[in-house]
Order: C-alpha cells, then sequence, then structure tokens
C-alpha cells in the first residue's frame, strides 16, 4: 500500500511517502523552494519530489494522511453565515484565504477533522483518485509514534514537547506490555480550553527578545548558553511548575503576557545569562517533569521527540540525571517528522498495536531525499569555473583536510530532518580550533555556534561518554555528551566551552565514501574524528540539488567539493 504523509504546518511543511511500513523518501519543503522553514500550505512541490524518488504518481497513492494545518478555504465545508459569505468573495476575487483546521476544531470543540473537510474535493484538485483512503493524524502522536517505532522496546516513556498543535504543547504515553496508554496530549484536548504552558514558546520568547527569529534560530541561545550564568533562572522558574500528574502549567493568562515577561526579563541582562536563563529553567522543568512519569509507570526508556528536543543539551541532561536503561531522539524532531508519525499512525489504525510492534525496525540511515548519483558530477564538472582536480576522492580529501581546508560532501540523498549526516556536509580538521571563526565567517553563521564531530563506531566510546544509553541516538547528532579530558586539546574545534560534543557515530555501510575519508583522515592525523557541519549559509536550507552544491562552491563557501566520483574546486580567477 502506497501511503503519503503531508505535513501542510505554518512552518516546515513537510511530505514523506511509504510503501507499507518502508519509507521510501522524505522531503520539506525548505529544501526545495530555497525559503527557510517554508509553510503555509500544502506542500505540492515536496508530495512531487517524494513520488519522484519513487517513481509514482499521485494516482497511485492508495492513502492521504494529513496533518491539521493550512488548508485553502474551499476546503472546509462547516462555514456558515459571514464567513461562508466572506470566503466566497475572497475565493472569487482570487484572494483566498487559508485556514488552521486546529482552530477551526477548536472552535468545533471537536477533533473530527472529516467532519469539517471536503475530502473528495481534495483528492480531486490535487490529482489522487476517488477512492484514495483520506485520513488525520494527531500532531503529538505523531510525533511520539516514530520514538516506539524505531526501537525494540518493551517498555517507554514516550515525551513530546514543542510550541504547540492540535491544541496541547506537550504529550505522555507510557508503553507497557504490549499496549500503549496515552497520558495526557491526545484528541480530547481539542476540547478542552488551550493551556499556557509551554516551556519551547517561552524558549522561543526569549529568542525574539534577543533580536532572533521564533522558531528558526532557537539554536543560537542553546549555543550561547554555555558562555553566561543563568541569573535569571528563579525568577522564570517561579512561573511554571509540574502538578501531581507530572504535567507542567504556567500562572500565565495568556501567550502575550509570557511574551511580555520574557521580554521584561532579558532586558536588563547579557544575551549570554538570558540564553543560560531558560535554558536552566527549559532543562530543569522538564526533567522534573520526566522523572515523575518514569518513576510512577517504572518504565526504563525514553523517547523524545517534538521541536523541543532539538535542544541537545536538554537531550543530554534527561539521558545523564534519569534512571533509564536507553534514551531515543527521533532524529526528525521538529515538524519536519510529522509525516511520517502520520503514517505510523494511520497503519496502527489500520493493523492494530500486535502487527505494527512486529513490524519496527532501527533507523539506520536518513538519506531519504533524491539521490542524483553521477548526475552530480555532470553538473559540477559542467559548470564554467569549476574543474577536477582528482580522481580519488577518498585520499585526495583526507590530503585536503589536513592541510586546512573545507571540503563539502556531497553523495547519496539529502537528509531527512534538520541535521546534516554526510551527505550534505561540510568536513574541516578538528585540531584547529581557528577553523570556526573562519568557516563561520565564510558561512555568514554566528561566531559562538559550535561543530560536531563524525566518528566511527568503534572508536565512539574512545573519545567520548558514550554507551548503551546514548549510543542509539548518537547516530544522529541528536544529542551532547563528555568528550574524555585527554581529546579536549587535540579536538578543540569540536569540544563546546562545556567539555561537551555533539556526534555523530557512523558505520561504513551506510556511507562508504564518508567512512573512508574519515579513515584515511585518521591514518595521516592520528585523529579519528572530523569536523561535520551542515552545508548551507546562514539563514538557508541545507542545499539539495547539485547546482546549488556548485553555486557554494564557486562562491567560495568552501574550498573544495567531493563527490563519490571526484574532487572539485573553483578554477584560478574563478
Amino acid at each position: 500500500m502506497i501511503i503519503l504523509g503531508v505535513h501542510p504546518g505554518y512552518h516546515e511543511a513537510a511530505a514523506c511517502l511509504f510503501d507499507d511500513y518502508r519509507m521510501v523518501s522524505a522531503v520539506s519543503l525548505e529544501r526545495l523552494t530555497r525559503r527557510k522553514i517554508d509553510g503555509g500550505r500544502v506542500p505540492d512541490e515536496a508530495i512531487d519530489e517524494c513520488l519522484a524518488i519513487a517513481g509514482l504518481t499521485r494516482r497511485e497513492v492508495d492513502a492521504v494522511v494529513l496533518g491539521r494545518g493550512a488548508f485553502a478555504w474551499r476546503y472546509f465545508k462547516h462555514f456558515r453565515g459571514s464567513r461562508l459569505l466572506e470566503g466566497k468573495v475572497r475565493h472569487a476575487l482570487g484572494k483566498e484565504k487559508h485556514k488552521s483546521m486546529e482552530r477551526e476544531l477548536v472552535r468545533a470543540g471537536h477533533a473530527d477533522s472529516e467532519a469539517l473537510f471536503d475530502g473528495k474535493k481534495f483528492l480531486a484538485d490535487f490529482g489522487f483518485r476517488e477512492s484514495t483512503r483520506l485520513t488525520f493524524y494527531n500532531h503529538h502522536l505523531a510525533h511520539a509514534l516514530p520514538t516506539l517505532f524505531h526501537t525494540d522496546w518493551q517498555d517507554a516513556l514516550l515525551y513530546t514537547s514543542d510550541g504547540g498543535g492540535d491544541n496541547v504543547q506537550y504529550s505522555h504515553r507510557i508503553f507497557q506490555d504490549g499496549a500503549l496508554s496515552t497520558l495526557y496530549g491526545g484528541d480530547e484536548c481539542f476540547a478542552a480550553p488551550a493551556r499556557i504552558d509551554s516551556l519551547g514558546l517561552a524558549y522561543g520568547y526569549a529568542t525574539q527578545a534577543l533580536g532572533w527569529r521564533i522558531n528558526r534560530h532557537e539554536g543560537k541561545l542553546t549555543g550561547l548558553a554555555a558562555l553566561g550564568q543563568p541569573s535569571a533562572a528563579e525568577a522564570i522558574a517561579t512561573h511554571f511548575k509540574v502538578d501531581a500528574e507530572g504535567q507542567i502549567q504556567s500562572g500565565f493568562a495568556t501567550n502575550p503576557e509570557l511574551r511580555q515577561f520574557m521580554f521584561k526579563t532579558a532586558e536588563n541582562i547579557s544575551r549570554e545569562d538570558m540564553a543560560a536563563s531558560i535554558q536552566e529553567v527549559l532543562e530543569q522543568v522538564t526533567l522534573e517533569s520526566v522523572r515523575h512519569l518514569l518513576a510512577r509507570y517504572s518504565v526504563r526508556r525514553l523517547g523524545l521527540c517534538g521541536g523541543v528536543f532539538g535542544n541537545v543539551r536538554l537531550n543530554r541532561l534527561l539521558a545523564e540525571e534519569t534512571d533509564i536503561d536507553e534514551v531515543f531522539v527521533y532524529p526528525a524532531m521538529s515538524d519536519q517528522g510529522l509525516p511520517a508519525g502520520g503514517v505510523l499512525q494511520f497503519l496502527l489504525e489500520r493493523d492494530g498495536m500486535k502487527t505494527w510492534l512486529a513490524a519496527r525496525y532501527p533507523l539506520e540511515t536518513l538519506y531519504f531525499g533524491r539521490d542524483w548519483g553521477t548526475g552530480a558530477d555532470k553538473v559540477l564538472g559542467g559548470t564554467a569555473g569549476l574543474g577536477v582536480i582528482s580522481d580519488n576522492p577518498v585520499d585526495k580529501t583526507a590530503e585536503l583536510l589536513m592541510a586546512g581546508n573545507a571540503v563539502a560532501i556531497f553523495s547519496h540523498g539529502m537528509e531527512y530532518g534538520p541535521r546534516a549526516l554526510g551527505a550534505r556536509s561540510i568536513l574541516a580538521s578538528p585540531a584547529d580550533a581557528g577553523i570556526n571563526d573562519a568557516l563561520n565567517q565564510r558561512l555568514s553563521r554566528s561566531e559562538f555556534m559550535p561543530f560536531a564531530p563524525v566518528i566511527a563506531e568503534d572508536d565512539a566510546a574512545t573519545l567520548f561518554d558514550i554507551g548503551a544509553r546514548n549510543s542509539y541516538t548518537a547516530h544522529f547528532m541528536t544529542i551532547t555528551c563528555n568528550v574524555k579530558q585527554d581529546w579536549r586539546a587535540r579536538i578543540p574545534a569540536v569540544v563546546h566551552v562545556d567539555g561537551t560534543a555533539r556526534p555523530q557515530i557512523i558505520r561504513r555501510a551506510h556511507n562508504p565514501l564518508y567512512y573512508d575519508i574519515l579513515a584515511a583522515f585518521k591514518q595521516l592525523s592520528g585523529l579519528p574524528t572530523m569536523i561535520n557541519t551542515s552545508f548551507n549559509v546562514h539563514e538557508e536550507p541545507i542545499i539539495n540539488r547539485p547546482e546549488e552544491c556548485a553555486q557554494a562552491l564557486l562562491d567560495d563557501r568552501v574550498d573544495y567539493v567531493v563527490t563519490d566520483q571526484a574532487v572539485y574546486r573553483r578554477e584560478s580567477g574563478a
């Protein structure tokens, strides 16, 4: 059965394609339109890209699974009176608005999306068969399910947290004895008043207060927090508490009130201290909530998803300060991952828990974008101003890294989720601390943003505090860990000021070029790790097409590009 998952979100709209339980492709809209966190509509381009990767058409899709995001007015069938009249006039004038399915369900006080939505018209307009099944998924359940599906766990707390979705900001689910129970955060929340309790939103408002963009630059605060003192943490924390059910509550009456408080708090302290303060509150309040739930339900494993868990420092704290056997952070923890979770919800409802659990498998790679193969070399080799310097990509790249160069790798399909993991990455030597400032300047990034190390599985425990608890999730660069003291001075470019790093653990079978470059660099340098940072300029999405790769090289964002076939550079004078 061919199942298409779609998230028409207001930011990070995305699509994915499954052949029953096997993910075939996944693409976020921003990678195609080149507009950061693009959304606010059905992501047509992402749908077509997912289908093209699979060699399918819309007529071959058997089921479409939708998130409760932004849809054109004409697909809602419940409008009456002035709202109906306004919509008809706007449609006639070509000024049709998009409406939020989530908000319309809140207005209606129930979760029956299909009662409000003209599914037949939607399927016809978007080129699907009339017989194609159409369903909607729950935002937080779609975040939670992949953390269970891609493990072999027999028990777990599945904990989601973000700025909001389906009228809640969190969900808590317990998996035990082959059953999944929702403690909080299901569809029943549509019938309740919205709670003002989001730590993710508080973090976003703190990001705004420091002059950056909400839902976009929160990572800046995570990096900046290590340079400050949490001088305002106590004042912020007094407004949040964890109740007897393990749920986070706040004393704010409205989100504007929360926003005003965060702005006022930021007025009288340094940006470093403000970042450290909101980071401290996020960590300690979330930790208290998670600890409460783990103890109450006596589970040993922790699945995390939702935009808040893009915060790798928080993820480390939860792994190290709770009594668990393993943590897994779904690699597409932001809204990019919702379509996949939505498909998993569809499959669970179709087949039942026993069959669903039997179909589980671990994630190995995230290369679910288009694999350009030798087509990338045709573009690079045919671009004026670029030329091949070697047809021995492994050894030549290792030599270039040893000489202090930044080399971008373009191989396999574009990564699924927010992290570059060796398909669209920039590589450099971790031995030179000065590479951080130089490369950040070339990429127009903030000077305090740290780089991450990539390391082979066999070497990971030698450099880092890696074990059974955090190894799986560290394959996807979703958690920080301690760097062992003997190695910190040898790899300064990837060590944070607190002595931690955010490693990516790799195996050769998943990306031979990436692995072999690392092995060759280790042989030359004696260092079993190298820098991996995403191949993109600040304020732009990670690159997708080979043309974008070629332009980055022409623009001197990197010194060289390596593919499976060759190494490329700018010609002199280009």
